[in-house]
């Protein structure tokens, strides 16, 4: 029998885990300086994890940004990552929906994403062009920027998505 998932928010003591979940989960990609940069982002993120026997196995991040010009507070959810060995097993998805709940709780009214639109559509994430990315998407990957409308929110201002330092490297959104 599998033994529980918690889902809480990231501690001090869960980096490592964090570091070696990414490590583990995206071995061709150079994740740990964003997340490393998230963690210490403080209130500005929510980070959630899925702890399984003492150990970290899942992770995602909700960092709060808007679009240039506006007040309205959006959030971007990224990164996003589940122990190789155990995805598919619906962690990925309770940390999705656990966050998404927290954000509308809090009065987040949209959430953007930049992944894969059979995974994201599953929350009712669905294809942006009102808000774009901080930098230019590569073409093959169309359709892979997606928002939801959290509640009751109105649509947010058209314009350029403005997130906090760590996002602010093109390499982020074009690798």
């Amino acid at each position: 029998m599998a033994s529980q998932l918690d889902i809480r928010e990231s501690r001090p003591g869960d980096t490592a885990g964090i570091e070696r979940l990414y490590a583990d989960a995206f071995p061709d990609e150079d994740l740990l300086g964003v997340v490393r940069a998230l963690l210490e982002l403080g209130p500005g993120v929510i980070s959630l994890v899925g702890v399984r026997d003492d150990a970290v196995v899942g992770h995602a991040g909700f960092t709060l940004c808007h679009v240039e010009g506006g007040t309205e507070a959006l959030a971007l959810l990224a990164p996003l990552a589940v122990t190789p060995t155990l995805q598919k097993q619906g962690i990925g998805s309770r940390l999705v929906r656990t966050g998404l709940q927290r954000l509308e709780d809090a009065g987040i009214g949209h959430v953007f994403v930049l992944g894969d639109p059979a995974y994201y559509g599953r929350f009712g994430f669905e294809t942006e062009d009102r808000v774009t990315t901080p930098y230019p998407l590569p073409p093959e990957w169309h359709g892979a920027w997606r928002s939801l409308r959290l509640g009751d929110a109105e649509a947010p201002l058209e314009g350029k998505l403005s997130v906090p330092e760590p996002w602010r490297h093109a390499e982020l959104w074009s690798s």
